[in-house]
């Protein structure tokens, strides 16, 4: 199982700020070439990319390249994509074809550069009225595409600036205008078959109890991580986005119990007076799964 909580942002023409993104407790870096880069400096900024993403880090590291639909996206992928890049975050993504569009040009490259077939994850970032209102044709790209090989969308991540720009939305600090549309994002991916999505940014770096409760409600509303603007955000970001020690206990317990009982041929159970099956034992394990990966990583 691998840890998504904090994507951490890098603006790719800021190397001190991208030496130092690659050395903090980030789950993954994204270095951007998209809204940190202005358009007279974004071909020059490729190759500081590329070369930054061959250095050690300590987490993964992605690329968000520009909209599909811009004159920069086909050559952010040409010049940045190597071995040492795991992932591309797609922004302002509207339609399967677009997908489809990154998915065969990133197959190609993978192939002319001697990497393994899919190796490179596709991150969708949905963040526009058009996006959001198609996400159910966009998570449905994997079966509509007109070749096989493996599927690199695991998740899609939601871009709450830009999508409350499109909209016209003003949204107030605690974002119960946004709700509907994270809602949406987080129950189209599950019926898909995808991750748990990735939560839009935090932008009010100074409000940090709205933050801790924005946290709270992303991880029970179902993101399993945040993309991050600041390093600060770390660390919130990655204990928010793990079971407290009563939720541990409590699925230890679960998966004990039901393995005892699995074992007298019973597949329905009570544990401190909840109903278990195998769905709720299912994410019992999955929490302690993740935890055994953050004790093994020393997060």
């Amino acid at each position: 199982m691998t840890l998504n909580r904090s994507f951490l942002f890098a603006p790719g023409n800021v190397p001190r700020r991208v030496e130092k993104a690659l050395t903090l407790e980030a789950d993954a870096v994204i270095v951007d070439l998209e809204d940190s880069v202005a358009g007279s400096e974004k071909a020059a900024t490729r190759r500081v990319v590329a070369e930054a993403l061959k250095r050690p880090r300590r987490g993964r590291g992605y690329v968000r390249v520009n909209a599909a639909s811009t004159p920069y996206c086909y050559g952010d992928l040409v010049e940045t994509i190597h071995g040492g890049v795991e992932g591309v975050l797609l922004p302002k993504v509207e339609s399967a074809g677009e997908l489809h569009a990154i998915d065969w040009l990133l197959l190609n490259l993978e192939r002319e550069r001697g990497l393994p077939e899919g190796s490179i994850d596709l991150m969708p970032q949905i963040e526009t009225a058009a996006g959001v209102q198609r996400i159910e044709r966009i998570v449905q790209a994997k079966n509509l595409r007109p070749y096989k090989g493996p599927w690199r969308v695991k998740r899609v991540t939601f871009g709450a600036g830009d999508y409350a720009h499109d909209v016209g939305l003003s949204p107030s600090l605690d974002e119960p205008e946004l709700a509907e549309a994270r809602a949406r994002i987080v129950m189209i991916s599950r019926a898909a078959g995808l991750e748990n999505p990735i939560d839009s940014p935090w932008f009010h770096l100074k409000e940090s109890a709205a933050f801790a409760r924005s946290l709270e409600r992303s991880r029970r509303t179902g993101f399993q991580g945040r993309l991050c603007i600041h390093p600060d955000q770390l660390a919130p970001v990655n204990a928010a986005y793990l079971p407290s020690a009563e939720e541990l206990a409590q699925a230890r317990r679960i998966v004990a119990a039901f393995v005892e009982a699995e074992a007298r041929g019973a597949a329905a159970i009570q544990v401190d007076g909840q109903m278990i099956d195998y769905p709720i034992v299912h994410r019992a394990r999955e929490l302690l799964e993740a935890m055994g990966k953050v004790e093994k990583k020393g997060a």
